[in-house]
């Protein structure tokens, strides 16, 4: 079973003309929901769709994204591909995506202050600690398809099925890699952003 990871640091602002040349790369449902989004907010979900369509390209040699569909818990999958999984995050200046040939979860953050009582909750003394606690669980959530309600309880522990990676991408942020059918490689393709554009 392989596992793929793929990263940007997101440098610069999206110029208008680059949104409107990008959007119609992304599949009609995609480019609808980013649209639905104010402008300053639609750089990291542009780039993290971007990202995801250099990896297949990388991986598959597919030109343009096949259709996207949803679970009924709001994972995204290939309904024409069902054997091609992958899961994308966005955070402030960077996107990660993963591809595998089984469930995958991937999670970054930006390392910012977070909430005492979020913090309390996981059992973190630090931002950092905090951060690297949530993406694990979001990872893993996004993994098993479980939905978001699932990370915020405690932290159940590894399925013998599962595997799990923090991975140290870019300074000043977390990031994590869950699988459901193979090892998680240590490396991780890091794009340019003039790559994913």
């Amino acid at each position: 079973m392989t596992v793929n990871l793929w990263a940007a640091w997101l440098e610069r602002p999206l110029e208008p003309g680059e949104v409107q040349r990008l959007l119609p790369l992304l599949p009609p449902e995609r480019r609808k929901r980013l649209l639905r989004l104010p402008v300053e907010k639609r750089r990291e979900p542009l780039c993290a769709w971007l990202l995801l369509r250099l990896a297949l390209r990388e991986s598959y040699g597919w030109a343009e994204l096949p259709p996207v569909a949803l679970t009924d818990r709001g994972k995204p999958f290939f309904p024409d591909h069902p054997q091609v999984h992958f899961n994308l995050s966005h955070t402030e200046g960077a996107v990660l995506a993963g591809l595998s040939d089984s469930p995958i979860g991937v999670d970054i953050q930006q390392l910012r202050p977070a909430a005492p009582r979020l913090m309390e909750q996981v059992g973190a003394d630090s931002e950092e600690a905090f951060f690297t606690a949530w993406v694990r669980r979001e990872a893993r959530t996004k993994c098993s398809g479980r939905g978001v309600g699932a990370m915020l309880r405690q932290e159940s522990p590894l399925e013998p099925v599962e595997c799990c990676r923090e991975l140290k991408i870019f300074p000043g942020y977390a990031a994590c890699a869950a699988s459901r059918g193979g090892p998680i490689p240590e490396t991780v393709r890091i794009c340019s952003m003039e790559e994913l554009l």
